[in-house]
């Protein structure tokens, strides 16, 4: 399994692209868009400082290529926290056109023609999708929702909710800061250990002075945690903070910057 791109906006998953076109996916790059420096070019982050109209014209531009009516984007409000938001009809276009009433590191839908929406500079963001109950989900999982297992409780939701069996979910995970570039004090290898136990250590290691993790790997044993296959995760590879030039990297860029986001959205129904 391969992550590949038709686009210069969009990196899309090989495991998630047999299934269009009932599924539409896309992990965006910064690349291909209208906003100028230094949110340079295609920032899909509102509220940053970059112009709206700009913000507005990248929606479009990615959407298109993604094949989904950006007037429906679910965006979401990250607090690097576990909450889990169900949306639903009433949800269409909140972030972009409606103010969101709510804060959600994670979403998750069974609604068709809904693109559901998570952000990221380095963090972890990953798309599920159950083929077989036909439902979505978008989670936003930096290092503190990772520790916080957010993975964990999005696949229960989407159980509780959609009759989901986790060994039907597909996951792709998109890029993230890799271990190459994710140095950090004991404060993040603790939090994993807390959570994870054991299965925690084959993603930490020392190279002093710091302590380097890998992310995307402790993301993936969390949703091996959760009862997924291990041959329906696809996971892209890529380092954000190694690839300024297509990523956004808050540890390359600081604040100033735009982000980068993962979109997932069932078929509109009878369009296919």
């Amino acid at each position: 399994m391969t992550f590949a791109s038709d686009s210069p906006l969009s990196l899309t998953s090989s495991l998630l692209n047999r299934h269009a076109p009932l599924l539409h996916h896309g992990f965006s790059t910064r690349k291909g868009g209208v906003s100028t420096a230094p949110f340079d070019s295609l920032n899909l982050a509102p509220g940053r400082g970059d112009d709206p109209a700009a913000v507005a014209e990248n929606y479009r531009r990615f959407c298109e290529v993604v094949g989904v009516d950006p007037r429906r984007t679910v965006l979401s409000l990250q607090v690097h926290e576990d909450t889990v938001r169900i949306c639903t009809e009433t949800d269409a276009g909140k972030g972009l056109f409606q103010k969101r009433d709510y804060t959600a590191d994670a979403l998750v839908t069974g609604t068709p023609d809904l693109p559901l929406v998570v952000f990221s500079a380095d963090c972890g963001i990953i798309l599920l999708y159950d083929p077989v109950h036909h439902a979505v989900g978008a989670v936003h999982a930096g290092w503190r929702g990772c520790a916080a297992g957010i993975l964990g409780k999005t696949v229960r939701t989407m159980t509780e909710v959609f009759s989901s069996n986790p060994q039907d979910l597909l996951a792709a995970i998109g890029p993230c800061i890799g271990p190459c570039c994710f140095e950090t004090d004991a404060d993040v290898p603790d939090a994993m250990r807390a959570a994870l136990g054991s299965d925690a250590d084959p993603y930490i290691g020392w190279h002093a002075p710091k302590y380097h993790v890998d992310l995307a790997g402790l993301n993936r044993q969390w949703l091996l945690r959760a009862g997924l296959s291990p041959s329906h995760i696809d996971s892209c590879g890529l380092c954000t903070a190694c690839r300024p030039d297509i990523f956004w990297s808050h540890r390359k860029m600081g604040e100033k910057r735009g982000a980068q986001v993962a979109m997932i959205a069932l078929e509109k129904e009878g369009a296919s």
